[in-house]
Formats: C-alpha cells, structure tokens, sequence
C-alpha cells in the first residue's frame, strides 16, 4: 500500500538528485535551497525505511535501493505528468472508418480503393479486419464495423443486414504454371487425378464449387485439402500439381504476373456477387460513405 505520507515533492527532489548527482545542483534546478532538498530525500528515505544515497563529499551516489526506487519512480512521475497533459489538452481524435473484408476482397478492390481514397483523406484511419464471413457479420451486428466487403451473407445470416452488389466474381480453377493440364485436351473428370484445394463447408463459394463439380461428373469429391487461406493455397500451389477452387479476386495479381494460371472451364455455376454488407437503419459517418463511394468507382473500373 502506497505510504499516505508520500508527496511530488519527495520523488521530484529524489529524481533530480538522482540524475545530477549533486544535491547543490538538484536545489538549483528546482529553485529550493539546498536544505530543503536535504530534508525532502531525509524524509523519503524514512518513509521507506531504507538509505537511497550513499554521501560522500559534495557528490551523492545511489545505493542499490536508490537504483531501484529511481527505475520505478521515474516511469509513475512520467506517467503522472503525462496523464495531467491529457486531461488539459486531450488529443484530437482522428476519424476512423472500421471495414470487415474477405479474402477475395483483401487483394483486389479494397486496396485499389483505400488507395485513391487515402489521397483525398489522408487524415482518416482505414481500420482492416479479416476473418471468417460469420465472425465479420457478427462484429457488423455489434457495432464494431461500419460495414463488410465480400461475399453476400447467406440466407440464414442476413437478418438485419442490408446488401450492396459492386461486381460479379468468378469462382476458378488456378494451377500453377506448367500444370499438365494447361496443356493438354483434358476432360473434367481428369481432375479427379490431381489433388483438390477444395473451400470448407460453411465458406460461402463452398455450395457453388461443389455444385459444378457435382454436374460435370464429380459427385463426391475427395479433395486433398479444404481451406480458405490465401497464403497456405499460394504455397501449396505453386509447389505442387494441386488445383484450387478459389474466387478470382485473391489470386488476381498472381493470374496478371503469370504465377498462376485459371484452368479453362464453363463455369456457369460458379461465381457469385461481391458487394458491401451494412448494418439496416444503422447511420453511416461522412468518412465511410466516402470509402464506400470510392469503393463503388473501382468496381466499376474493375467490371469495365
């Protein structure tokens, strides 16, 4: 417990004597006489109960419990000083624009569109989140972000949830460069003879995959993997013979650099609409509506 005896004016005096090493030099800083400062470290020293100085001659040297009474003493000074700074000139809060994405979105028109709204607001904080569809909705509902960019939320989670459609995204098959299938006639069912990456249950495109594959013969897949991880699928792919089911928008630049590459297929079934999910009759700040228009130039410039 924090001695009731204890004041400003016994750390002030400790501390200056501390870093000058001198209690002369001490009083004249803090423009108190030398006495003064004498008793101030005599009286702390017997609050305590232990010797914080060792005096020899003009000079003072801390003994091993001034050293560490001066680590400690000096942070809770600062912090004191600090705090009292914020209370009389609190800083200035900078808007913040908090925005749920999903893969898809993360490496496509979200980053194009932060970028050209960055130089018009330069002062607004863009706070990223990233996870599972459920869990993003969930922050939405709470509170916690102004809106989600991917995917529209399925049927059995959209209650209170208003959808936004940017653009139309393809589900594809991506192989790496120099895959066997890229050059060959091949029919669908050869697929069966490479590894799957295949989208888990629960992931919104996973309906979708499965369905085609369903209808070109492949009723029961037996993938060699199912994820949604962008960086475990780039790795797996490009170091194997692996075909990933993945919307076009997380591989886009890897597709534009030739990395990878989309197998040619009808795909019909697979694809669906990418746009903005928000929260009904929940206001928007100045600062998101602004994002969201910008988010709605790229998608044109995207479909284009």
């Amino acid at each position: 417990m924090l001695s009731p005896y204890l004041r400003l004016r016994h750390l002030r005096c400790f501390l200056e004597t501390a870093r000058l090493g001198s209690l002369t030099a001490a009083s004249q800083t803090l423009h108190i006489s030398q006495p003064a400062v004498s008793k101030t470290i005599q009286e702390l020293e017997e609050i305590l109960g232990a010797q914080l100085f060792d005096r020899t001659g003009r000079r003072v040297m801390l003994t091993d419990a001034g050293r560490v009474y001066q680590s400690h003493a000096g942070a809770a000074l600062a912090d004191l000083e600090r705090a009292q700074r914020l209370v009389l000139d609190p800083p200035k809060q900078r808007p913040k624009v908090s925005v749920g994405v999903l893969p898809n979105a993360a490496t496509g028109v979200l980053p194009t569109a932060a970028l050209a709204y960055r130089k018009t607001h330069s002062h607004v904080l863009i706070d990223i989140r990233t996870g599972p569809n459920w869990l993003l909705l969930s922050l939405l509902r709470e509170g916690q972000l102004d809106f989600v960019v991917g995917k529209s939320p399925p049927a059995n989670n959209s209650e209170g949830l208003s959808f936004r459609r940017l653009y139309w995204e393809r589900v594809v098959p991506v192989v790496r460069r120099g895959h066997a299938l890229l050059h060959q006639d091949w029919d669908y069912t050869d697929l069966m003879r490479y590894p799957l990456m295949l989208p888990p249950e629960g992931a919104l495109i996973s309906g979708s995959v499965r369905s085609w594959l369903h209808s070109v013969g492949i009723g029961d897949p037996e993938p060699a993997y199912e994820s949604i991880s962008p960086g475990f699928g780039r790795e797996v792919v490009l170091n194997s013979e692996t075909v990933w089911f993945v919307s076009e928008g997380v591989v886009r630049s890897e597709i534009e650099a030739g990395i990878l590459a989309i197998l040619p297929i009808r795909n019909e079934l697979l694809g669906g609409s990418v746009g903005i999910t928000l929260r009904e009759g929940s206001g928007l700040s100045d600062e998101a509506a602004e994002l969201i228009s910008a988010l709605e130039e790229t998608a044109v410039q995207l479909e284009a």
